[in-house]
């Protein structure tokens, strides 16, 4: 064998690079498995994402669409992820927060005719509506909703400090003052009524 004929080393079975990288056979039977594995994650976790980031604040539309960004970042990334779950709350989490700090308004003088897959103009509204929990967690500063968002999808305080890079006495005093302003506010509405 020579060693100027590529053909030759390639084909060769004590190759190099024939067994660091595998057969082709081998390399696309590991990609179909990487892409079931993610598509199950995408899955079971898309919905609890867009919920999440409802939770913090978001319109319906924005959190779709920073969950859909993050998922294909996660999908990038996905053989690099240690706690994938975990991975994506705070991706986008701080995706929403980036979003919220660089917002600015620029009014319209003529607004654009809904382009929404939703069956009617106020379906979101509708959805939005039905759940009070949205209007209380609106109602809080943004550290206690984002606290409590986390807890909504079952992290503990501990994970919660870990993932936003805070104490976990801050977490819990966060979620304390969340609950008790939650509280307060199912008392003050109920007596409205």
């Amino acid at each position: 064998m020579s060693d100027h004929d590529p053909s030759e080393r390639t084909t060769s079975p004590a190759s190099p690079a024939a067994s660091r990288h595998g057969t082709l056979e081998e390399r696309s039977a590991a990609r179909l498995a990487i892409d079931e594995e993610f598509s199950s994650f995408y899955r079971s976790t898309l919905c609890q994402l867009v919920g999440f980031l409802v939770n913090q604040g978001a319109a319906l539309p924005v959190a779709t669409d920073i969950a859909q960004e993050t998922m294909i970042k996660a999908y990038q990334r996905w053989g690099e992820i240690n706690q994938p779950k975990a991975w994506v709350h705070t991706v986008a989490s701080r995706a929403l927060v980036r979003m919220v700090a660089s917002a600015h308004e620029e009014p319209l003088e003529h607004v654009p005719e809904a382009t929404a897959l939703l069956p009617c103009d106020n379906a979101a509204a509708e959805w939005e509506a039905q759940h009070d929990t949205l209007g209380i967690l609106r109602s809080l500063p943004h550290r206690q909703r984002q606290v409590l968002a986390w807890t909504l999808s079952g992290y503990t305080p501990s994970e919660i400090a870990e993932q936003l890079r805070i104490t976990p006495n801050a977490v819990s005093a966060s979620l304390k003052k969340a609950r008790r302003a939650t509280a307060q506010h199912l008392m003050t509405r109920d007596g409205e009524q």
